[in-house]
């Protein structure tokens, strides 16, 4: 099947024809070592073989360029872009204060491949705004007093919005990953559930941050702080690049309890979820004394939320995606 519009000079047919653009293995060696690159390539449709249309050659370089740093772990020119607008610092500062030549990071944005270990320092700025305030102070004598300043001054901005644990962020982290859009309604929701369901199955919470029962249902404070500040959907936000990889840290169990909740709880919106929770033992009890709307900032203790959860799970089995499903279809019959 062709697509209509596409047509170049095919020279074995000596004449414009339409083409096809297909994926193909190649096998490429690089520094001793063959990779195997997946790239893009233009098949005419009247004769079969490979076309040269304009364009394709710079397309299959970055193809091949992005592969090659995906396989080996090496940072991308989009992520020391994103670098650079997270700590509002300039190209050749940066690449002072993490210690490297001054020409160093305006090479590889012009298409160099990074070593591994300068590509572990990059990386670990982009997820640490801690390391990245070591970096600053270690090459301090490096920077002029205004690039210094202004990128220490974005680095403790950052850092003091990232109050939540590591094993939050990487729940966080792994919601952002598997949900293409989340409110932050739908987040705080979702992590109750996933803290109930978790702690109910293993029999200790999955993360230590303490829940609230506020007016719109479990709120985990340090989690509405953090995302207050994003203006807009988080994943779009730059900074969000600082919770990208954090994920790969959770085990198999986590992994599997936060897919169970996505795949079930997840296909609702968070004024839904919070129609579910209003009905749950925990935050009810919680709100015992006060009205509908009066705020409340009431501990909403890991243990009520875990045996609440331990007799659903005995009702229902909740370790399963039939079990959770059936639980959420009673629930909302109550609403």
């Amino acid at each position: 099947m062709t697509e209509k519009g596409r047509r170049d000079f095919c020279i074995e047919c000596r004449k414009d024809t339409e083409y096809l653009l297909q994926k193909r293995d190649i096998i490429k060696t690089i520094r001793g070592k063959d990779y195997t690159f997946g790239i893009t390539v233009a098949i005419c449709a009247e004769c079969g073989e490979e076309m040269s249309i304009p364009g394709l050659i710079d397309k299959n370089v970055q193809e091949i360029d992005e592969q090659y740093r995906a396989i080996e772990g090496l940072v991308s020119i989009n992520d020391i872009e994103r670098l650079m607008k997270i700590y509002k610092i300039g190209k050749a500062p940066l690449s002072l204060a993490l210690g490297f030549g001054e020409v160093t990071i305006p090479r590889y944005l012009e298409g160099q491949i990074p070593s591994k270990e300068y590509s572990n320092v990059v990386r670990a700025a982009m997820v640490s705004p801690a390391y990245m305030k070591q970096k600053l102070t270690e090459n301090r004598d490096k920077l002029t007093d205004a690039a210094y300043k202004k990128s220490l001054a974005a680095a403790d901005s950052i850092e003091s919005l990232f109050s939540v644990s590591d094993k939050m962020l990487r729940v966080i982290a792994y919601v952002f990953e598997k949900l293409e859009e989340v409110t932050p309604l739908m987040l705080q929701k979702l992590l109750y559930f996933i803290q109930g369901i978790y702690s109910a199955l293993y029999g200790r919470p999955i993360f230590e941050e303490d829940c609230r029962a506020w007016v719109h249902g479990p709120v985990y404070p340090e989690v509405y702080e953090l995302f207050r500040d994003f203006k807009y959907n988080p994943i779009d936000d730059t900074r969000f690049a600082l919770f990208e990889g954090t994920a790969d840290a959770l085990t198999e169990e986590e992994k599997n309890v936060i897919d169970l909740v996505l795949n079930t709880f997840g296909m609702y919106s968070g004024k839904v979820l919070e129609r579910i929770t209003h009905n749950e033992d925990p935050w009810k009890e919680a709100r015992k004394g006060y009205g509908d709307g009066i705020p409340s900032n009431t501990l909403l203790p890991k243990e009520s939320i875990m045996k609440y959860y331990e007799v659903i799970n005995n009702k229902y089995g909740i370790g399963t995606e039939e079990g959770l499903k059936t639980y959420i279809h009673d629930m909302l019959e109550k609403a």
